[in-house]
């Protein structure tokens, strides 16, 4: 430790490049496994660009009636909370089945005063959305509603985040 530690700088001008990598071509003594890597197209990545997207069904997310439905709820508010019913974090699940639409929801407390009315609300603006053909809502209590599962939108509107 006492011994004086020097510290050394040197000024460089100029310096080789890396080398580049290659894939040579496949030599004729070469094992079989490297021929058919030789046989291989160089842009294997051709079929897969040229898959078209899958169609998603119309009771999928990303379907149709599914995006229908989700919002056609976003249109219903909660009375005491300005805020929709979906980024407030009240629906549990949209199941879309042959134009046969089930959405459980909770709500924010088992005493909140739109409990009679609001479940009939929904199944009205969700049996509304073109292609739906019955609506049914599923009140459930279990899990209970809590802030956490309120969208990031929601949060933001309410001064939580």
């Amino acid at each position: 430790m006492n011994e004086e530690t020097k510290i050394r700088t040197e000024e460089v001008s100029a310096v080789a490049p890396a080398p580049r990598a290659r894939v040579e071509d496949a030599v004729d003594d070469a094992p079989p496994a490297a021929d058919a890597a030789a046989d291989r197209p160089r842009d294997y990545l051709d079929g897969f660009l040229a898959q078209k997207p899958v169609p998603q069904g119309a009771g999928e997310p990303g379907g149709e009636i599914y995006e229908g439905v989700i919002a056609a709820l976003k249109e219903i508010y909660d009375p005491e909370i300005p805020v929709n019913i979906y980024d407030l974090g009240l629906i549990y699940g949209v199941d879309v089945d042959a134009g046969h639409v089930v959405v459980t929801m909770t709500l924010t407390t088992p005493h909140c005063p739109v409990a009679e009315s609001m479940p009939g609300e929904v199944e009205l603006r969700v049996g509304s959305v073109p292609g739906v053909g019955v609506a049914e809502v599923n009140l459930v209590w279990d899990p209970p509603w809590d802030p956490q599962k309120m969208s990031d939108e929601a949060k933001l509107e309410l001064g939580m985040l």
